[in-house]
């Protein structure tokens, strides 16, 4: 099931109230990027985060699995979007452990 507008139309509205959120398509889902950096996916309607130590320090629960068919990395499900607090610690979190994007030649 791929997911739909309205389900991605809703994500992106939560995360941005946690600051600068950006979607990108890919093979029909959606990758998200905050400011400027990959932190998931929106697969299947559902939110996958990657699993950094912020992530699983502050969604210590949360269930995991992977986002699609090959994929490599199990990633944390997100249940709570509507949590601006925890959105906003755990992407500003994520901000400061993943790394910068490749530049572009």
């Amino acid at each position: 099931m791929a997911t739909t507008k309205e389900f991605l139309d809703y994500i992106v509205e939560n995360l941005r109230k946690a600051g600068d959120i950006s979607t990108r398509k890919m093979m029909g889902e959606y990758l998200v990027y905050y400011k400027g950096k990959l932190v998931g996916d929106v697969c299947d309607n559902c939110l996958y985060l990657k699993p950094t130590e912020t992530v699983l320090r502050l969604m210590p629960d949360a269930d995991r699995d992977y986002p699609y068919e090959g994929s490599k990395t199990r990633m944390v499900i997100v249940d709570d979007v509507e949590n601006t607090e925890l959105m906003t610690d755990v992407l500003d979190g994520m901000y400061e452990e993943l790394p910068e994007p490749k530049k572009k030649k």
